[in-house]
């Protein structure tokens, strides 16, 4: 039986972490800084899970990965990714099978929260 531990590392704002300052990977710090410029909280950020994950950034919104694929371009190394957990969580979002890291949203939207893409820009949208 493996167990897995995640530290945690509190986000008291998306300020300081500007696209520049992007910690993902090249393949998904676009994505990212488009997130963060539309203001989607990040609820962990860090490595999640195991040692075969790298920086692994968790945002307070559904991640649309077919509107972002559309959008944004993504290099075949970009997967979709769905967790569907019963005791250990759920997440949705995009990983890189070369560098091991990801991005993550909740597993399917939810009222109130952002949608990103949204869509008819590049921000993101609410689930009425």
């Amino acid at each position: 039986m493996a167990i897995f531990f995640v530290v945690l590392r509190p986000i008291e704002s998306n300020r300081h972490c500007l696209p520049e300052d992007s910690m993902v990977c090249e393949h998904l710090s676009t994505v990212e800084g488009a997130l963060l410029d539309c203001g989607i909280a990040i609820t962990f950020r860090g490595q999640a899970w195991s040692e075969n994950c790298r920086e692994w950034v968790y945002f307070d919104g559904y991640l649309d990965t077919r509107r972002i694929r559309e959008r944004f371009g993504l290099p075949e190394a970009v997967r979709d990714h769905t967790h569907r957990g019963t005791h250990d969580g759920q997440e949705h979002g995009l990983v890189c099978d070369l560098c091991h890291d990801a991005l993550m949203g909740l597993p399917d939207p939810v009222a109130g929260k952002p949608v990103f893409p949204g869509p008819e820009t590049h921000g993101a949208s609410e689930v009425a």
